[in-house]
């Protein structure tokens, strides 16, 4: 249930990362072709992106680090919003966290819901479910983390959200916070924890129970995916139980522990 996606790299305008390829996440709205569970992506889509270069581009620059980033969400499927698409097409960025949303059973349809989450300058997708949604909230949600409001969003990937947050605050190592809030998410409750997360600066996800990708593009750009959006050759599987980590100079694969 769901698909996400994430690239950080020279600067592209949104619809060419979301809509222009053969089997963009557009389309995986409505076919996606690796989705295990779940049909169709129908419930909301979101995007967020970081205004300017990312700062982790070529030639980008990083003293001041990455800006707030912004953000589109709709409840309804993305194939259905015209009006995005065309927006779309002017606006750029070099970092970008997007993903489309089959709704967990038991879980409503509305915006907030729809990812990605934000706080501060982080970017945030889950891609899954939680068996026992309920032990995760008592573990995580309370008190939600100060300044990010999506914490309390009534999903279940609300509480694996305020868990990244207050980790990734207190460590600032967002890798290290994603590994971490999936080790103790699966303390809790059985479920799929594929995460995705950026902070204007990299990329991070995990493949916890459902497929990851990566890509490098030739002109220095990486993809982190739920599934390929062409048949281009490139594509690497991420294995199951493993942290992925992209910046400009690579990209690094660890075991979650």
């Amino acid at each position: 249930m769901c698909r996400h996606l994430a690239y950080l790299g020279p600067p592209r305008t949104l619809h060419d990362l979301l809509y222009a390829a053969p089997h963009a996440l557009h389309t995986q709205s409505w076919a996606p072709r690796m989705q295990r569970h779940g049909t169709v992506n129908a419930d909301g889509f979101g995007v967020g992106w970081y205004p300017g270069p990312a700062a982790g581009a070529e030639g980008a620059p990083v003293k001041d680090g990455p800006a707030e980033p912004l953000r589109y969400r709709r409840a309804m499927p993305m194939w259905a919003d015209a009006s995005f698409a065309d927006a779309a097409r002017a606006i750029t960025s070099g970092c970008v966290v997007a993903a489309v949303r089959d709704a967990t059973v038991g879980f409503g349809s509305e915006e907030s819901g729809a990812q990605p989450f934000r706080a501060d300058t982080l970017l945030f997708s889950h891609n899954g479910a939680a068996k026992d949604d309920s032990a995760l909230v008592q573990a995580f949600a309370a008190p939600p983390p100060e300044g990010a409001l999506d914490a309390r969003a009534p999903v279940d990937s609300a509480p694996l959200f305020a868990h990244t947050v207050r980790t990734w605050r207190g460590s600032g190592d967002l890798p290290g916070a994603l590994a971490t809030v999936v080790r103790q998410a699966r303390e809790r409750s059985e479920g799929r924890y594929n995460l995705l997360a950026s902070d204007g600066t990299a990329l991070a996800a995990t493949a916890a129970g459902d497929t990851l990708f990566t890509f490098h593009e030739p002109g220095g750009g990486v993809f982190i995916a739920s599934e390929p959006f062409d048949d281009a050759p490139g594509w690497h599987e991420v294995p199951d139980g493993s942290l992925v980590v992209a910046t400009r100079d690579g990209t690094r694969i660890h075991p979650i522990g």
